[in-house]
């Protein structure tokens, strides 16, 4: 997974994209999508999508959109009824394999470099939008030069050369419009601030405690037993054809045999790629929508846990821990002191202030440990999973006083703590109980200052 983001990007909104791409270059690839057909022209689109990725991601991911345009093109030609000129893209027919490969291949990778490039440097110019219409008007003849100048080299007796490229017919206005129209109105939804905060959300869902592993999992094992039935089906499928081509008297040789069984993978090829588009969508919608519900139940004053959250948090830690025998953990209640009359004093803006500032100064102190949420109004809650000794604990409780106590000017901020070392596992109801009665402690000793109860070390040992 660190190989995959250190190449692709750390985006997973852009990762989740790209490969909804690659589905839909193979789908152009072997269907009729890729081509628009308006008589007497017949007008190719398949390498579209590589001028896309070059646009909205960059290089690396439009070579590697070519390298998948190239596969494409080089299996197609690879049945014996294609043309000659198509028959040069095979490496099995061609009788030059490798010169069927780089023209392939090797030809369209280095158009979606140039490519991939070309947008590169017009994003950081100040009429990128302008340079973007221009790159894509200029492609298609781009293409072309790239693989006639090759065709030329590698199969001279072909009669291509790269003066063949600067030919002009109906199609290739069209293709010019198709592509400008199309770089140009993806990159507007793109950036749109729809698509900015759905990728807003994808990408911050990586981390997210309310996605389920197993979904995931399951999504993906869907995939596989897909893709593995739809290859079984392919088998099943040319075989039959076979058979009942024979049982009306045309007699099957071979190379018809090996040309049903291409014609059959092509169409497999198609579905899985339709396949892989219906997962990585299903996935990014789960995603979305478990970060959705994870963002509801974040406090968005403070921007830490909310109360749902941080109970939940709370219940499959204390789980997780309490098969390990003696483990102790922490638990606290915050409670701002005096905190209505900052309010009616300085006004609620300020107010909201004072509760920024002691969360996320919880946060600071405790991140390394535990969770911190906000249960109530001036209340916080602290819960520490990681084994930590009271000398430490009343080290950072004052430090954290300390603190908050310069939050306004004019005012000194304190608060009231109550800290419970627990042996794990202890239920929510107990741990509330008894750190509310060391809380209450704290306050009638005068605020401004934490009361701890540690566990005896005969606990700390059952």
């Amino acid at each position: 997974m660190k190989i995959i983001k250190k190449f692709w990007g750390t985006s997973c909104f852009d990762r989740y994209s790209f490969g909804i791409l690659i589905a839909v270059e193979l789908l152009m690839s072997f269907t009729y999508l890729g081509y628009i057909h308006i008589p007497p022209i017949s007008i190719t689109i398949a390498y579209l999508p590589i001028l896309v990725a070059g646009c909205l991601f960059g290089p690396k991911h439009s070579v590697t959109m070519g390298l998948v345009f190239g596969a494409a093109s080089m299996y197609k030609a690879s049945a014996s009824y294609v043309l000659p000129a198509d028959a040069a893209f095979s490496p099995f027919f061609s009788g030059a394999p490798i010169n069927s490969l780089l023209l392939g291949a090797g030809t369209r990778m280095l158009f979606g470099l140039l490519i991939g490039i070309a947008f590169q440097f017009a994003k950081k110019s100040k009429y990128c939008r302008l340079w973007f219409g221009v790159i894509s008007a200029v492609a298609p003849k781009l293409h072309s030069l790239i693989v006639y100048t090759a065709m030329g080299i590698l199969f001279p007796e072909l009669g291509y050369r790269y003066s063949s490229a600067f030919h002009w017919e109906l199609d290739d206005g069209i293709f010019l419009i198709v592509c400008v129209l199309t770089v140009e109105l993806l990159w507007t939804v793109y950036q749109s601030n729809s698509v900015q905060n759905i990728k807003s959300c994808m990408d911050q869902s990586v981390n997210n405690p309310y996605t389920s592993k197993k979904m995931t999992l399951f999504l993906v094992f869907f995939e596989f037993f897909s893709s593995a039935m739809a290859v079984f089906a392919a088998l099943y499928f040319s075989q039959r054809q076979s058979y009942m081509l024979g049982q009306y008297g045309i007699q099957v040789s071979a190379m018809i045999s090996t040309d049903l069984l291409l014609l059959q993978i092509q169409f497999l090829i198609a579905m899985l790629a339709l396949n892989l588009l219906s997962v990585i969508l299903l996935i990014s919608i789960y995603r979305y929508m478990s970060y959705k519900e994870y963002q509801g139940d974040m406090d968005a004053l403070t921007n830490i846990m909310g109360r749902r959250m941080f109970f939940s948090h709370f219940e499959r830690a204390q789980k997780a821990n309490g098969a390990e025998p003696g483990r102790t953990g922490w638990f606290l209640f915050v409670d701002v002191d005096y905190f209505k009359t900052v309010n009616d004093t300085f006004g609620h803006a300020v107010g909201d202030k004072v509760l920024k500032e002691i969360a996320g100064n919880l946060q600071h102190m405790f991140e390394d440990s535990g969770i911190v949420g906000r249960i109530g109004g001036d209340e916080f809650a602290v819960f520490l999973e990681k084994e930590l000794p009271p000398q430490e604990m009343e080290q950072r409780l004052s430090c954290f006083l300390k603190v908050i106590s310069g939050t306004l000017p004019d005012q000194k901020i304190s608060c009231s703590i109550g800290a419970y070392q627990f042996v794990f596992p202890k239920s929510v109801k107990f741990l509330l109980t008894e750190t509310d009665h060391i809380l209450y402690k704290a306050k009638e000793n005068g605020r401004a200052c934490y009361v701890m109860r540690t566990c005896s070390p005969d606990e700390a040992e059952m």
